[in-house]
């Protein structure tokens, strides 16, 4: 080789390095799969969901007593949220034959709630001791102004779906 070709080969080397190292951009991670919605009762109870999720109920039972208290959570059954309710029903179907359970409002001087200004409701029946699993439907409830009816579900497993 002549030395006065050395410094264009000199220049050019750079240049095909670079061409040679070029890769192909690598393909974008897939995304991962959106995490499953999931609500865990704070009470450990049955979630039963009010319309698209605006609202919950925890219902909770203590077999021992025949006590079947329900809290009323927001959407996400993270918050208490206070109804005016002063009661509601939940219809429950025991071998073929409707129960119906009325749920009363439970003031709590700890917390400021009152009849009328609460987020519990219970109501105690000796059915409740030994009976494990029912289907039932709440026929019709109001949380803060908006109202939901023939709400199904089945104790304990609830009605949230996701």
């Amino acid at each position: 080789m002549k030395p006065a070709k050395l410094p264009g080969l000199l220049l050019l080397l750079p240049l095909a390095l670079l061409a040679g190292c070029a890769k192909p951009a690598p393909a974008p991670a897939p995304s991962p799969a959106p995490a499953k919605h999931e609500h865990h009762p704070l009470h450990g109870g049955t979630p039963v969901v009010l319309g698209d999720e605006s609202y919950h109920l925890e219902l909770v039972l203590d077999a021992a007593s025949g006590r079947l208290q329900a809290y009323v959570f927001d959407g996400e059954l993270e918050n208490f949220v206070r109804s005016s309710m002063p009661s509601f029903e939940i219809v429950a179907m025991i071998n073929g034959e409707e129960k119906t359970l009325v749920l009363h409002a439970v003031p709590n001087p700890a917390t400021g709630e009152t009849v009328g200004d609460t987020s519990l409701f219970e109501v105690q029946a000796d059915w409740l001791k030994t009976i494990k699993t029912f289907d039932a439907v709440v026929p019709s409830v109001t949380i803060r102004g908006t109202t939901f009816s023939d709400v199904d579900f089945n104790f304990p497993q609830g009605n949230d779906k996701d």
